[in-house]
């Protein structure tokens, strides 16, 4: 038999059972140090086993010689400065200790914010910024309304340097008109009162008494004025909004004027009405050169066609929309028309084809039109879609250019038609552009919307990207120039035709050598085209940028031609400083540019472009569902 002993079998005999009952904490630290096998293991962990009670030694010493101090607040920030709440910040982190401080206890930091709550927070005080950019826009109308009624009530327009009134459209006192939706949407009741009141003891008499007037601007600024504040003053009108409150004289007075206006188109031997009315012999006339403009015989129809709407009598509509009918029918370049038609002939004079001046809310009401009659888009009115379609084409083709150095994107002229040379002449007017084609490729709905829906076609969006190409360009025209405010007119230097005319006078703008500014064309009538572009544009692409350039070009004109005893005033020369003034207030100033930037400015749901259709001179008239 074997006398070796067995593997590992005398390491049981001093086999103590107790370590497996419940002991104190302090009787297994002693019977680790006198039991042998784990003295063998500590020997060989003894630094490692130091260490730990070592740390747990300082740890239990620190945590019941210290408490949490009181002397930093979370709340230290709150209405305090930035610097004034790191001082404290600091102060607090240095101040001594009752011990020497050895530990200290975090500080209690404020609440962490969301995403979410900060881009809120952004947006409330954006929100104010535009609030109270809004109001500065109505008291310059307030300013502008006041210079009026002291010095010119009942006048067409005031010249504020001479501080009387002038008669350059009829004598009807346009500006009122022109301006009583504009203080309707700014919720001006005062000036509502004012003006509805002057309108009902007045109008009716002056139009019985008043000689001639044009058709084009008596139709757009007031019959489309009466009919705006009419609606505008209905019970379902936005409660924010002040009211004409006996509206239906508005619609009286209305129906008097429409009937007088009327005879220009049914005194015509042709569709296409004569220009000139002459109110109290109840007459029309062509104008003395025995032409009518394009844009004016077929910029008449949205307001002849809400008032047969509201009358309840179609003759209005019948004889207006005779025109547009008339003109599908006849030759164009790309559906760009020329500037001059005969109301003798009916067909067109002369070959000069251009968006500024006799030539461009033709296309503007094209589109508007068709959006109008909304029952009527898909039959009876396609054409009108079909048409203004085809007109973008040929501007796209036949009009569109880039200057030099820079690349800005512009609308030229053909003066001598098709084929004839190329103008680089854009007109302010040419503005209106870039609302109207973004207009006509989301029908008034948000480009957001539209995409979602997937009903903008390649079209629609060539249409879209050439609109905001060109309300930069229109910018720009403001930028280029010392006073910030545009010129009537711009040239743009091309490719191969190198113009020296002066430059716009700020030397500081990155298009100073793409623009010329001649010296017949330096004045500005407080136009509001680039403006209502910028309006139309941030309603439907939501872009910030647009009310920037508004904000931008107000300021200019509140700088350059506010004039402190009332009213503003057109300038003379714009590249400038100070700019010579013209003593001229215009009525669209009130009724349009004011407007335009007030809305601009505004809640983006205010006067849905998918609700209503603003015309030429910026009087929103309702979207008709059905004509019966």
């Amino acid at each position: 038999m074997s006398t070796k002993p067995l593997p590992y079998s005398m390491r049981d005999v001093d086999y103590d059972n107790a370590k497996f009952r419940h002991r104190s904490q302090f009787k297994v630290m002693t019977q680790s140090l006198t039991n042998s096998s784990t003295r063998i293991d500590c020997i060989k962990c003894t630094l490692g086993k130091f260490l730990i009670l070592l740390l747990i030694i300082g740890l239990t010493f620190l945590f019941l010689t210290n408490k949490p101090t009181n002397n930093f607040e979370p709340t230290t920030f709150q209405n305090t400065s930035f610097t004034e709440s790191t001082e404290t910040f600091q102060n607090t982190q240095n101040a001594p200790s009752k011990r020497g401080r050895l530990w200290r206890w975090p500080p209690r930091l404020p609440p962490r914010v969301t995403p979410d709550e900060i881009n809120k927070k952004d947006e409330k005080l954006d929100n104010e910024i535009w609030v109270k950019r809004q109001e500065k826009v109505k008291k310059a109308f307030i300013h502008a309304w006041s210079g009026y009624k002291t010095y010119a009530m009942g006048f067409d327009e005031l010249m504020p340097l001479s501080k009387r009134g002038t008669d350059g459209l009829g004598g009807l006192g346009a500006t009122i008109i022109d301006s009583l939706d504009t203080a309707i949407i700014m919720n001006e009741q005062e000036i509502v009162n004012e003006a509805s009141n002057w309108i009902e003891k007045n109008l009716i008499a002056r139009i019985n008494e008043k000689g001639q007037v044009n058709l084009f601007e008596t139709t757009i600024r007031l019959l489309g004025g009466l009919l705006s504040a009419y609606h505008l003053s209905s019970e379902d009108s936005s409660s924010k909004m002040a009211r004409v409150s006996n509206r239906e004289k508005l619609l009286e007075v209305a129906r008097v004027l429409g009937d007088r206006l009327i005879l220009g188109f049914s005194s015509s031997p042709t569709d296409i009405p004569f220009s000139d009315v002459y109110l109290r012999e109840k007459i029309a006339r062509p104008a003395p050169d025995g032409l009518s403009s394009t844009s004016e015989a077929s910029t008449l129809q949205l307001e002849f066609n809400y008032l047969s709407e509201i009358l309840g009598d179609k003759k209005y509509y019948s004889e207006c929309m005779k025109v547009l009918e008339h003109i599908k029918t006849l030759p164009k370049v790309e559906g760009l028309v020329p500037i001059y038609i005969s109301p003798q002939t009916g067909q067109f004079s002369g070959q000069n084809i251009r968006l500024g001046s006799r030539g461009d809310s033709y296309y503007e009401y094209l589109i508007k039109v068709w959006i109008q009659q909304k029952d009527k888009r898909d039959n009876e009115l396609k054409y009108l879609y079909g048409m203004f379609t085809e007109a973008m084409r040929g501007v796209r083709n036949r009009l569109v250019r880039k200057s030099v150095p820079k690349g800005l994107v512009f609308v030229g002229e053909l003066p001598y038609g098709s084929d004839g040379g190329f103008s680089p002449k854009m007109d302010h007017l040419v503005c209106f552009l870039p609302g109207t084609l973004a207009l006509g490729a989301t029908k008034g709905i948000t480009k957001k919307k539209a995409t979602e829906s997937k009903s903008l076609s390649n079209e629609d969006l060539e249409n879209l990207k050439l609109a905001e190409d060109l309300a930069k360009t229109c910018f720009e025209m403001y930028d280029v120039t010392s006073t910030g405010l545009a010129p009537e007119i711009a040239y743009f230097q091309i490719e191969g035709e190198r113009d020296n005319g002066p430059h716009g006078g700020n030397t500081s703008s990155e298009y100073i050598n793409d623009i010329v500014i001649k010296y017949n064309d330096r004045h500005n009538l407080l136009r509001p085209e680039t403006v209502e572009s910028f309006f139309v544009l941030h309603k439907i692409t939501e872009d910030p940028k647009y009310r920037e350039w508004g904000w931008q070009i107000f300021e200019a004109f509140e700088k350059h031609t506010k004039v402190e005893s009332g009213g503003y005033t057109s300038l003379d020369d714009v590249t400038t400083v100070p700019p010579p003034k013209r003593d001229k207030m215009e009525t669209f100033f009130l009724g349009e540019t004011l407007k335009y930037l007030y809305l601009l400015f505004g809640e983006n749901d205010v006067l849905p472009l998918d609700k209503f259709v603003f015309n030429t001179e910026a009087h929103p008239l309702p979207i008709i569902e059905s004509m019966d």
